[in-house]
């Protein structure tokens, strides 16, 4: 009798311990649940900004209206930024892009100055070859008709304007620029002031070198290196701060 107590006992004993896995598994259970929940609280402001990342990448601007690219040759604009906050700045920079787009096809120079829109704003790229010598920052005469027509173009909205100085791969030799990013800074200041000459505000005014960073094409031959040699003129999507 004792014998078979002893064995009842011991198969209650076990038959109870199943209670602390199951314990411990539910524990862990509820611990998971509440991290998911955590990690699933989302943060408004973040939210916003990664939808207008996503509406930037598929082409969209404020306001809900799609705006496709327009190029007039291998030129293209800049990679994107935070885009402007209402309509009104869509509308400006779609209707500045097209007049400067007339304006090339008066003059000709489809193959020397593209316009490309995007969420940042309308980027219009200049070749070298239509505003200086080789090398050079000063702006050819030529050069400076066309900056004064599209100047009076950009002065029709307030947005704010980039100057932006590229080159090629290329180093340089000599000179008072030393290098690449010295001649594309003040190739951008000099265009920059000559906009503000113009009658442009300068407070909406910034000039940027960027040297060879941000080629167009690969620096591989001599064709691709006259394209990436430019200069931009960035309508920005948003007005400049005061």
């Amino acid at each position: 009798m004792a014998g078979r107590r002893r064995k009842k006992n011991d198969s209650g004993g076990n038959g109870q311990a199943w209670l602390a896995t199951y314990g411990d598994m539910v524990t862990l259970l509820l611990t998971f649940f509440v991290f998911l929940f955590a990690f699933s609280t989302i943060d408004v402001q973040k939210f916003e900004k990664l939808l207008l990342s996503f509406q930037g990448a598929l082409g969209v601007m404020p306001g809900g209206k799609a705006v496709e690219e327009e190029t007039t040759n291998p030129f293209g604009g800049q990679p994107a930024r935070d885009a402007g906050t209402s309509s009104r700045q869509t509308q400006d920079v779609r209707h500045i892009s097209e007049r400067v787009i007339a304006l090339i096809r008066r003059e000709n120079l489809e193959s020397q100055i593209s316009v490309s829109v995007d969420q940042r704003g309308v980027t219009i790229s200049l070749s070298e070859q239509v505003l200086y010598e080789t090398g050079a920052v000063d702006v050819r005469p030529e050069g400076q008709r066309l900056i004064h027509k599209i100047g009076l173009l950009l002065a029709e909205v307030p947005n704010a304007l980039s100057v932006e100085g590229h080159t090629d791969g290329v180093p340089l030799r000599g000179g008072p620029y030393r290098d690449n990013w010295g001649l594309s800074a003040m190739r951008a200041a000099g265009i920059a002031s000559f906009l503000a000459q113009e009658g442009i505000d300068p407070v909406r005014l910034q000039a940027v070198g960027f040297g060879p960073t941000q080629p167009l094409v690969p620096n591989d031959t001599a064709e691709h290196r006259r394209l990436n040699r430019r200069v931009d003129l960035v309508v920005l999507s948003q007005y400049p701060r005061r």
